[in-house]
């Protein structure tokens, strides 16, 4: 049965229009973020005033008041941009993550990446003092390498069994417990001053941020841009199921693949500084489906502010509820992660009824 062109002119308009809201959308979360950024700017243990904020950002690191140009500049401003990159990071690699295994549950640390990068800082912590490198580069390229190491894992039991998403979370699971359970036997045998070091790291803190650490994720960030808009088309159409995608001309086994190496190195750039941070990678793909639905075009770039947004939000969050001593964003997002969880299902849920 042909379409009228009254019918294909009605379809186009309703595109044209759905296009509008989601480019809204992106607009307005990008707003919304860089207000957030603002307000982290703002706060922290010695208070600072937006006037302040704006005046020390036009005068640039180089400013004639010097108290404002190292707060705002060497403390604040690479926490800030730090917290923006690695929960758009998280963002973007969770949306990837459950289009590729086709899981609502899915999230970068399914693959056990998180154990893995908290087991490779963790031997750093307690061995890392026989190398001749600072302790502040180790932990981070431990914990780099061993996420990139888990990973490797998952695909070669990818490429053994075949890339389906049954095999790749079982084989994530299968790493994960893996990597905890030495993790957890590495916190068994360390000192009492060790412990303490690895579990502030397994907390999730962005007071460790520098303008090193912002300069490295944020590279890695930019160059995994490009691969992943070249696949926005083919994960909009792996959403129709495999069958569907593959009488399309999509080589379904290759996508999985090339996305689960971004995954891997959004992940490790997000969590080698910072420390291992839950429910971003989980939670923003939801809420940017709920927004603009499952183009990709769209989904992604908004799913990567809306892990920007959490994440600064939990920064904000965690320094006013306890201003003297900020806590740590892991933390905050993950107590508040549950709520959010809650309300994105109870959406979901009445959406579905309607």
């Amino acid at each position: 049965m042909s379409l009228a062109s009254g019918d294909i002119d009605a379809m186009h308009g309703a595109f044209r229009r759905a296009s509008v809201r989601r480019a809204v959308s992106l607009v307005l979360a990008a707003s919304a973020l860089v207000a957030l950024m603002l307000l982290d700017l703002t706060t922290g243990p010695s208070g600072m005033p937006l006037q302040d904020v704006w005046t020390g950002l036009l005068a640039g690191p180089a400013g004639e008041d010097k108290t404002i140009a190292t707060i705002l500049w060497q403390l604040r401003m690479p926490q800030t941009l730090m917290g923006a990159i690695v929960g758009a990071c998280l963002g973007l690699a969770g949306l990837q993550m459950q289009t590729i295994l086709d899981n609502p549950l899915a999230s970068p640390f399914t693959l056990g990446f998180s154990a893995a990068a908290g087991f490779g800082a963790a031997l750093a912590i307690m061995f890392g003092g026989v190398l001749p490198l600072p302790i502040y580069i180790v932990t981070p390229l431990a914990a780099f390498a061993m996420t990139l190491a888990a990973a490797g894992i998952v695909h070669l039991i990818a490429r053994l069994r075949g890339a389906s998403p049954e095999i790749l979370v079982l084989g994530g699971i299968a790493v994960s417990f893996f990597f905890q359970s030495l993790q957890s036997l590495l916190q068994f045998m360390a000192s009492p001053e060790v412990l303490q070091q690895i579990v502030f790291w397994l907390f999730g803190s962005l007071l460790k941020a520098s303008w090193t650490s912002v300069t490295v994720s944020g590279l890695i960030f930019l160059a995994c841009l490009p691969f992943v808009a070249r696949n926005c088309w083919s994960l909009t159409t792996l959403k129709l199921g495999d069958a569907n995608a593959r009488s399309l001309g999509l080589s379904v086994d290759s996508l999985r693949r090339q996305s689960f190496v971004l995954v891997a190195l959004l992940t490790a750039a997000a969590v080698c500084f910072v420390g291992t941070i839950g429910f971003v990678g989980l939670i923003a793909p939801h809420v940017c489906r709920m927004l603009v639905g499952e183009d990709h075009r769209f989904s992604l770039p908004l799913s990567a502010i809306i892990g920007a947004i959490i994440l600064i939000g939990a920064s904000v969050l965690g320094k006013a509820i306890s201003p003297g001593a900020a806590i740590p964003v892991g933390i905050v997002t993950a107590v508040a992660g549950i709520p959010m969880l809650f309300a994105v299902i109870l959406f979901s849920g009445n959406r579905g009824r309607t």
